[in-house]
């Protein structure tokens, strides 16, 4: 079987339901529903309701179909996606220095930070709106609502540390069935009124919005609610690959998500009392208890996808120097993607919860939901474009002809969206604002703390040439010193010698360098240079993919140099920086308190490149920023 075959199976387009559509694909549960019936939806009129349905159509054949998957899915970092794989590839078409540079970074920070305002109310909105088919199935089980909300995001959250592995290979199969029902109870109710089906024509979207244009506007905030999810669809390609998402999409994806929303209009014409939730009374009622229940798995799985993309876009995140370090632990044997990290899991399932009980509902949850999609797809829109430009040499022409529509439309989609701040769309923009605050400051301040160590350092080759003339006492053995910044004598290495008067017979300086590319080939990831006096600069280089494990890097350095370093009989130096205040310094206070206390609280090295506990020894260092 040839590979394009295995991009192809079955299996594998199982797997692109399961692990890509989740979030896209409970939007019929609150997307409708809201166009028509949330607080800035636009009442159940024949003219509204052809309004809406045309306007969903067309965001969902113009952002989904066209945009994402013939053009951003296109724009792949050696074969990974998502906003951050997008934003280091677009740092490698433009100049390495200077304002558009640093536009780039804010904007790829800010993207990411918007994604994260998704992450947390991604499972509240979709495991709350599934819930609240009970009230459909009898007002008995209303009390019930929130309790089984909690419950099930609980022991969502509770088996992350699990891993995805053996869970997904479910999500598949129910995604699977979960579209079908959606496609069949659209087109059950289609098959009663087909003349719903005249909304396929862009006129009804542009004359409602000519008639109605206040309510048009306001409308859009709740029809994006159809697009959420696409993010996860381009983040998704590097597990997947982008034909089988395309394939899923086209064949099977888009065509019962439009039977539904169209299902759900055509009922809602027959009797405007069933916008209240036109889901669920799609359903006859002894299949409305059933269909929470599926609902509900469709509910998890779309939040699944959530987390681990937190959990992806963290990792990438600290490889790429905008987080501190953090625990990732690796769930699979064989797939590096697939990992788990405490800190964040425990962070959003506090953040969620707090969604869940401080909204109530999922109508006042979709007030939240929207204005951070909107931003992170603008933002991908820009950087889709730089790569079309400079990447795919497209002329400045087509360019333009193909983003400017594209950016006028989400442009208008943020603003709709902006509409929502005051019921709730300021907490993921408040959220993503933090977070944000977080990246840029971390960045920052390494920034300055790795100039405090250049400017206060000692160069290395002077002082190896000094080793001839004044020799420390040498001890047998292996000393490998971790070091930033590969030119400069470690701060480890110069207190070592100071306090214990020493040096090993062999000694390493290790600089584990981040590539902007997701992964690095074993054969190009370890460079080694023989610097005289038993000593040897390494350089390894890892993809932001790439799982940061000192054991694993030093068999490639074995097995492709011919220099082993066995960890378990290796001394492995490392430095812990403590910021102290003092003299000028080119951040606020603030930033320098909240950058110090991010610096204490980070992971130890040791621990996060997997040293053995028994062979790592830490040196403070006091740097005054």
């Amino acid at each position: 079987m040839t590979s394009s075959d295995r991009k192809l199976s079955p299996g594998v387009l199982l797997a692109a339901l399961g692990v890509a559509y989740g979030d896209i694909g409970t939007s019929p549960l609150y997307a409708f529903k809201e166009s028509l019936a949330g607080a800035h939806g636009v009442g159940v009129t024949t003219d509204a309701v052809f309004g809406v349905l045309s306007m969903i159509f067309w965001s969902v054949t113009l952002i989904v179909s066209i945009k994402y998957m013939l053009l951003v899915l296109r724009a792949d970092n050696e074969g990974e996606g998502g906003i951050l794989a997008l934003l280091a590839l677009v740092l490698r078409q433009i100049p390495a220095a200077g304002r558009l540079r640093q536009a780039a970074v804010g904007a790829g920070l800010l993207g990411a930070a918007m994604f994260f305002g998704e992450c947390v109310v991604t499972p509240a909105i979709s495991v709350l709106s599934a819930a609240e088919g009970l009230k459909v199935v009898s007002p008995v089980f209303t009390p019930y609502v929130i309790p089984l909300t909690l419950f099930v995001l609980f022991a969502l959250f509770a088996v992350q540390s699990q891993g995805t592995a053996t869970v997904g290979r479910a999500f598949g199969p129910i995604m699977f069935v979960w579209f079908v029902v959606l496609g069949g109870l659209g087109l059950w109710q289609i098959v009663r009124h087909p003349q719903v089906l005249l909304a396929l024509d862009p006129l009804y979207a542009l004359r409602y919005a000519v008639a109605e244009p206040g309510k048009a506007f306001f409308a859009l905030g709740a029809v994006f609610l159809a697009l959420t999810g696409v993010e996860a669809l381009y983040a998704d390609i590097g597990h997947l690959g982008a034909r089988p998402v395309r394939t899923a999409w086209f064949s099977l994806v888009m065509p019962c998500l439009i039977l539904n929303y169209f299902g759900q209009g055509a009922l809602v014409l027959t009797d405007a009392q069933t916008a209240s939730n036109p889901f669920f009374l799609l359903a006859p009622s002894e299949l409305q208890l059933p269909l929470v229940v599926l609902a509900t798995a469709a509910a998890v799985i779309a939040s699944q996808a959530v987390i681990s993309g937190a959990f992806s876009i963290a990792s990438q995140a600290i490889k790429l120097g905008f987080l501190p370090r953090m625990q990732i632990d690796y769930t699979s044997r064989t797939e590096a993607g697939q990992i788990y990290m405490p800190l964040v899991n425990t962070l959003l399932l506090v953040v969620v919860v707090v969604l869940v009980l401080g909204f109530g509902s999922s109508s006042n949850l979709a007030a939240a939901y929207g204005l951070a999609v909107a931003s992170t797809i603008v933002i991908t829109t820009l950087g889709v474009s730089i790569i079309a430009r400079f990447k795919w040499d497209w002329p400045a022409w087509r360019v333009l002809a193909t983003f400017v529509p594209l950016f006028a439309l989400e442009a208008l989609f943020v603003a709709a969206n902006s509409a929502k701040i005051p019921n709730g769309g300021w907490f993921p923009i408040a959220f993503a604002a933090m977070l944000y605050l977080v990246f840029a400051t971390w960045k920052r301040g390494r920034t300055l703390v790795n100039r405090q160590l250049r400017s206060s350092g000692i160069e290395l080759e002077p002082f190896l040439r000094s080793l001839s003339v004044y020799p420390p006492l040498r001890v047998e053995g292996t000393a490998v010193f971790m070091t930033l910044e590969p030119g400069y004598v470690p701060h480890a290495l110069l207190h070592n010698l100071k306090h214990n008067r020493v040096m090993h017979e062999r000694v390493v300086f290790l600089t584990a360098i981040s590539r902007t590319v997701p992964h690095v080939d074993p054969a190009d990831m370890t460079e080694i240079q023989d610097l005289g006096e038993g000593c040897h600069a390494v350089r390894v280089r890892l993809g932001f993919q790439d799982p940061y494990d000192v054991t694993s890097f030093l068999s490639v350095l074995g097995r492709y140099h011919e220099f082993e370093i066995l960890p378990a009989e290796t001394s492995f130096f490392l430095s812990r920086q403590t910021i102290i205040d003092g003299g000028a310094s080119k951040m606020w206070k603030w930033r320098r308190l909240l950058f110090g206390w991010m610096l204490r609280n980070a992971q130890p090295a040791s621990d996060f490149f997997r040293i053995p506990p028994n062979r790592a020894i830490e040196i403070g260092t006091q740097i005054v920023i």
